[in-house]
């Protein structure tokens, strides 16, 4: 249990990291005026499939779970990354739009070719139920640190 808390407290800590790397961005599709609610704030934070039919305290660690392993099942370590011997975090920002899409993916950190794989897997992740605020949909900010290790 206490590894699980810690676990998710440094998740938390990574995502809210500062770099003082250039931002690049890969992906545009926000729209302009549109404003985003941070991730920490919202009242109902975008639901991942299959996180639907659970209790709403536990929708965040389930959504936390399901990005984690949505990570581990499509990560694809660059095979030019692995002879080149590059390891290092990229963190991934996105938003989660009102329809419940990816948009606005940007990447920071960390060497070009990861970034690309980390744009790559997010990409990849499904439609989500979008997050509310005063009863309406919004669009939703994340930050997600994606770790490259070689072993």
């Amino acid at each position: 249990m206490i590894k699980k808390t810690l676990f998710a407290l440094a998740l938390i800590l990574q995502a809210t990291i500062t770099y003082s790397q250039d931002i690049i961005v890969i992906d545009d599709e926000v729209k302009k005026g549109e404003s985003s609610v941070p991730f920490a704030v919202i009242e109902e934070a975008p639901t991942f499939p299959g996180c639907e039919e659970i209790e709403k305290g536990k929708k965040l660690s389930c959504f936390n779970t399901k990005v984690s392993e949505h990570i581990n099942t499509n990560l694809k370590y660059p095979s030019k990354a692995r002879r080149k011997n590059i390891e290092g975090r990229v963190l991934v920002m996105f938003v989660i739009n009102k329809e419940g899409d990816i948009t606005n993916i940007e990447t920071k950190g960390g060497d070009p070719i990861l970034q690309t794989e980390a744009l790559r897997i997010v990409r990849l992740l499904p439609k989500m139920k979008p997050g509310m605020q005063k009863g309406k949909p919004v669009n939703v900010k994340y930050a997600l640190p994606i770790n490259f290790r070689l072993q």
